[in-house]
C-alpha cells in the first residue's frame, strides 16, 4: 500500500504545473504566463534533441559533408578517384610527348638536328607498328633468290601449313565441347557448352571488325588479329565492344547466350580463319 501511494505520488509530482510568469517591472502588471510540468518540460527537450540529432544526419547525408567520415567513401567515389588519377597519368604523358615534339620541331627549324634522327629521338611518339623500312636493290636480289632456293621446301608446299611460333591462345569459354569442327558438314567452328552469361573471353590480341545480329546466329562479334587469324563469336547474349576498339587477349568481349535460330541451348559457337580459310580450334586451344 505504501509502494503504492509513493508511486502515485512521484507521477503527481512530475505531473503538477509550475506556473512562470514575466511581469512589468513598472506597472507590475503580468505580461506574459505559461504553465509548464516537470513531464511536458522532458517531453520538451526530448522532442528538441531527436529533431536536432535527425537535422544533423540528414545534413551529413544529402551533403558532400559525408565523404569526410572515416570508412564512410562509397565505391562511386573511389572509382572516381582512380579515372581521375589515370586521367592525371595520361594528361602528362600527353604534355611530354607534346614537349618532345616541340623540341625537335625546334632542332629542325633552328637546324640543330638532321630530320632522319627524328625516328630515333622522339622514342615517345607513336608509331605505325608495320612501317616497313624501304629495301635496297641488294636486298631485293638477295630475297628473290633466297624465295627461289626455298620455293621446294616442305613448309612452302603445305597448304595447311599456320605459323603459330611465339602464339598462345586463350580459350573463350570454360565449358565442354558439344559439337566439333566439321568443314565438310558446313561447321566451320566448335560449339562449347556453359553456364548462361559467362564471360567470352578474345582469344588473341586484335581489333573487333564487326558486331551484329543474324537471324541464324543471332549476337555476332568478331576479332581481327594481326598474325593473319580472325575469331567469330556467335549466339551471344550480350556484345560488351563495338566496331573498332582494341580488345587484348583474355579480355572480356560478350556473354554467353541462346540467341538465333540455331541455337538449342546456352552455348558459344566459337570459329578460327586464317587468312581467309576456317581451321580447326582444337588444334591450337587445348579445351
Amino acid at each position: 500500500m505504501a509502494k503504492k501511494k509513493q508511486t502515485k505520488s512521484f507521477w503527481h509530482r512530475i505531473r503538477f504545473k509550475y506556473k512562470l510568469s514575466f511581469f512589468n517591472e513598472n506597472t507590475l502588471e503580468e505580461v506574459w504566463s505559461f504553465r509548464l510540468s516537470q513531464l511536458s518540460a522532458f517531453v520538451v527537450l526530448a522532442l528538441f534533441a531527436f529533431l536536432l540529432i535527425a537535422l544533423t544526419a540528414l545534413l551529413i547525408i544529402t551533403t558532400p559533408i559525408r565523404n569526410y567520415l572515416p570508412g564512410y567513401l562509397d565505391v562511386e567515389i573511389r572509382k572516381e578517384i582512380m579515372q581521375n588519377a589515370l586521367r592525371a597519368d595520361s594528361l602528362e604523358r600527353t604534355l611530354s610527348i607534346q614537349a618532345l615534339y616541340l623540341d625537335n620541331l625546334k632542332g629542325l627549324l633552328t637546324g640543330e638536328m638532321p630530320v632522319d634522327s627524328i625516328r630515333s629521338i622522339d622514342s615517345l611518339a607513336r608509331v605505325q607498328p608495320d612501317f616497313n623500312i624501304p629495301r635496297s636493290v641488294r636486298e631485293e636480289e638477295f630475297v628473290r633468290s633466297f624465295e627461289e632456293e626455298e620455293k621446294y621446301n616442305l613448309t612452302v608446299l603445305n597448304p595447311d601449313h599456320v605459323p603459330t611460333d611465339g602464339v598462345f591462345f586463350y580459350k573463350p569459354v570454360k565449358g565442354g565441347v558439344s559439337s566439333r569442327y566439321e568443314a565438310e558438314k558446313g561447321h566451320f567452328g566448335i560449339d562449347l557448352v556453359t553456364a548462361p552469361k559467362e564471360s567470352v573471353l578474345s582469344t588473341l590480341d586484335g581489333t573487333v571488325v564487326f558486331t551484329g545480329t543474324d537471324p541464324n546466329y543471332g549476337n555476332v562479334i568478331q576479332v581481327q588479329h594481326k598474325n593473319g587469324f580472325l575469331s567469330l563469336y556467335k549466339h551471344n547474349e550480350l556484345l560488351l565492344k563495338k566496331v573498332g576498339d582494341h580488345v587484348t587477349a583474355g579480355e572480356a568481349i560478350a556473354l554467353v547466350g541462346n540467341t538465333g535460330k540455331l541455337s538449342t541451348g546456352p552455348h558459344l559457337h566459337f570459329e578460327l580463319w586464317y587468312k581467309g580459310n576456317p581451321v580447326n580450334p582444337e588444334k591450337y586451344i587445348a579445351f
